[in-house]
């Protein structure tokens, strides 16, 4: 199921551009995330890239997040240095996303074909680990 983009989302592509021109420098930081809390909290993130697979910044976003107290987020969005606008999450991360908010949206897309997903609709018939955990009663 897709979402028309709401003005939300778009306040969250705004924030993560914003982070993307203003903070990412060179080969070290090129993407930039953003996350939305339920409360409305707006968290945000870079990439850390390093030859040895450095994390993406949807997964810096995810410590980031918990570090300021944001332990669940509704919607995240991913946009590239240079103007390179919305950049869909890789596989990785499209897993990790799963697994940590399995409600989550994902903004994708680019210009007017702009939407925010469920992240379950980014891995059909996906394997999610949260499924298989012990309950901790």
């Amino acid at each position: 199921m897709t979402t028309q983009i709401q003005q939300l989302d778009h306040e969250l592509i705004q924030a993560a551009a914003q982070v993307a021109r203003t903070r990412c420098r060179g080969d070290n930081h090129t993407m930039a995330a953003a996350g939305r809390a339920p409360d409305g909290r707006i968290v945000t993130a870079v990439n850390a890239y390093h030859f040895t697979g450095g994390p993406c910044a949807e997964l810096v976003l995810i410590g980031t997040a918990a570090g300021q107290g944001v332990y669940e987020l509704d919607t995240i969005v991913a946009v590239g240095d240079r103007d390179r606008g919305v950049v869909p999450p890789c596989g990785r991360c499209r897993q990790v996303l799963l697994d940590y908010f399995p409600a989550l949206k994902v903004i994708v897309g680019a210009g007017d074909r702009t939407r925010a997903v469920p992240v379950r609709g980014l891995l059909p018939e996906s394997y999610v680990w949260a499924d298989h955990q012990l309950d901790a009663d």
